[in-house]
């Protein structure tokens, strides 16, 4: 007996893309990390299963402000992840994301390092960080058109 499928029910939201702390890429002029944290974390996140291979080491900071996001249920977590000896293991959560952008649709992932296990360089609750395909021509400023399933993460309409 074939049981049905569970719907998924993608939700849009749209932002403003921002600079964030360039961490993340590599770009910052302070940076612990040669080469950038996502360009160090991926081979051990591929190690336990999820591959990064097809996206840019670097995340796009998304400010979707006045709105904030709540986590749901992530698509993907690798918890107490040791990827250096600088500081603690941390918990990363990734949730599917779907970009539009000029008639082109880009299937990506929400990077989400847990605030409770990560000792600096904290986003705020009006900003997603995604990792996707390098998107030619995407500059501070843009407003992108996202789509995220609602059963991994929920966006909150602040009341002003």
């Amino acid at each position: 007996m074939n049981r049905p499928q569970q719907l998924m029910q993608w939700i849009e939201v749209s932002g403003i893309v921002q600079e964030g702390h360039q961490i993340a890429s590599g770009r910052a002029e302070n940076t612990p990390y040669d080469g950038g944290s996502i360009q160090l974390q991926t081979p051990f996140f591929q190690e336990l299963g999820l591959d990064l291979s097809n996206f840019f080491s670097g995340t796009i900071n998304l400010s979707i402000a006045p709105n904030q996001f709540q986590l749901v249920k992530p698509f993907w977590q690798a918890q107490n992840l040791r990827w250096t000896d600088q500081h603690p293991p941390e918990t990363f959560s990734f949730f599917q994301v779907k970009i539009n952008r000029e008639g082109k649709v880009y299937e990506g992932l929400i990077y989400y390092p847990h605030p409770e296990t990560k000792q600096t360089h904290f986003q705020d609750a009006n900003t997603l960080e995604i990792l996707a395909p390098r998107i030619a021509g995407l500059k501070y400023g843009d407003r992108l058109l996202i789509e995220l399933l609602s059963s991994e993460i929920q966006i909150v309409t602040s009341e002003s």
